[in-house]
């Protein structure tokens, strides 16, 4: 049997899951909890920073964007590997792993430097998953 399925679709499950996770929290709107969120907030929302050639985006809009990066880059590689499961053999399968760990390596290094717990979690699954079924389709071959 080749177990690096089991992994790989583990990895694929968790991508699709911190994906929708992610994506739900872009249409929620903290509150602020005192005067200083609240100021804090509103210089968010409203100051905007002259980014060059006429662009002008405030912090919120910057966030916005990153953090819609973030979960279609999650939906993307959950949805790559699930597919090349289904129609990829093990030499394809084996490259398009090791492309994910250096993204999601990369992606894991950055969260655990500036995020928190829920996302350290969720991306430190995903790549542990890649690592075991990356060590196991070698294995298999």
């Amino acid at each position: 049997m080749k177990s690096y399925i089991i992994w790989l679709k583990a990895a694929a499950i968790i991508q699709f899951i911190f994906g929708i996770i992610h994506a739900t929290t872009l249409f929620i709107t903290q509150q602020p909890g005192n005067e200083t969120e609240k100021q804090l907030f509103t210089l968010i929302d409203t100051y905007q920073l002259d980014l060059g050639a006429g662009f002008h985006r405030t912090f919120g809009e910057l966030t916005l964007v990153f953090s819609a990066s973030l979960s279609l880059l999650y939906l993307f590689g959950g949805l790559m590997n699930w597919y090349l499961l289904r129609k990829a053999g093990p030499e394809i399968i084996k490259g398009i792993i090791t492309i994910n760990l250096v993204i999601f390596g990369i992606c894991f290094g950055l969260i655990v430097a500036f995020a928190f717990l829920f996302p350290i979690i969720l991306t430190g699954l995903v790549f542990i998953f890649l690592i075991l079924s990356r060590l196991l389709v070698s294995i298999s071959n």
